[in-house]
């Protein structure tokens, strides 16, 4: 890794991690994450769904991973196949045979995760670790693919975070967990907490039970310390405007199209 300007990261020690770049970007700007592929289609976090995604020009990928009972990476957000896939059951519960038969809404197959990263060697990857048996095969599988450039790993677990990049080392991009951000949120409003170092983004929602997690103290604070903010989920373009105003660093969103019309619009679509 190598100390690089960026207009948001210049606080002491900060590090620009190769995963916050826009590999073929032609003007500096905000990232585009495709939530889940784009889940407004009903196809999320399947092949079909980031092959739209690239197709429109997106090249941050966020997604989540689950393993099977023999230990296969899926990328899937629930723990169970009940809700969006025409089979049943807990994935940790299941071996990869009897996964790999599921279909999301009837007709596409739940991808492995290596088979993303070969199928889109040139996308950025936002991996939500959703449970423990997933991390030590999400880890060694970055390692095995040389894919550290590429995978930012989080998690609402900051335990679970903290412990992906002890066992991956400092190559690993790593986001905050839910305790990272309160610490952050905390220190926004100048108060003592502790976070994790060695983190390269905070992604956090714009609001959490009713309160504000992401105002323009929130973003100082965190730019402050070389942090990028991502938020999530957006889909309304009034609200993506708004957030952008305040001058976060990427937006994820199930709808592709408004959040590349609004950024198109400022001039900062890639």
């Amino acid at each position: 890794m190598t100390r690089l300007h960026h207009p948001h990261l210049d606080g002491p020690g900060a590090v620009r991690h190769p995963y916050l770049d826009r590999p073929g970007a032609v003007r500096p700007g905000p990232i585009a994450f495709a939530h889940r592929g784009g889940a407004a289609d009903g196809l999320e976090n399947t092949a079909a769904a980031f092959r739209r995604a690239a197709a429109l020009g997106y090249r941050h990928f966020e997604t989540d991973v689950h393993a099977t009972a023999d230990g296969r990476l899926v990328a899937f957000h629930d723990p169970t196949l009940d809700r969006v896939t025409d089979a049943r059951g807990r994935i940790a519960d299941l071996p990869w045979a009897a996964v790999r038969r599921a279909a999301v809404a009837g007709r596409e197959p739940l991808p492995l995760f290596e088979e993303l990263l070969e199928e889109f060697p040139e996308a950025r990857w936002n991996v939500d670790i959703k449970a423990a048996p997933a991390l030590v095969p999400l880890v060694e599988l970055i390692r095995r693919t040389d894919s550290w450039d590429r995978v930012c790993v989080g998690s609402f677990s900051e335990a679970r975070v903290a412990r992906a990049a002890r066992l991956a080392g400092p190559r690993l991009a790593t986001s905050y967990g839910v305790r990272g951000v309160l610490g952050l949120r905390l220190r926004a409003y100048g108060l003592p907490a502790p976070v994790r170092p060695g983190a390269v983004c905070a992604q956090v929602p714009e609001t959490q039970n009713g309160l504000r997690v992401v105002d323009g103290r929130f973003v100082r604070t965190a730019h402050a310390r070389g942090l990028q903010v991502h938020v999530w989920t957006v889909n309304d373009a009034d609200r993506m405007e708004a957030l952008l105003d305040l001058g976060v660093d990427g937006i994820m969103t199930d709808q592709l199209e408004t959040l590349r019309a609004v950024l198109t619009a400022r001039n900062a679509w890639n």
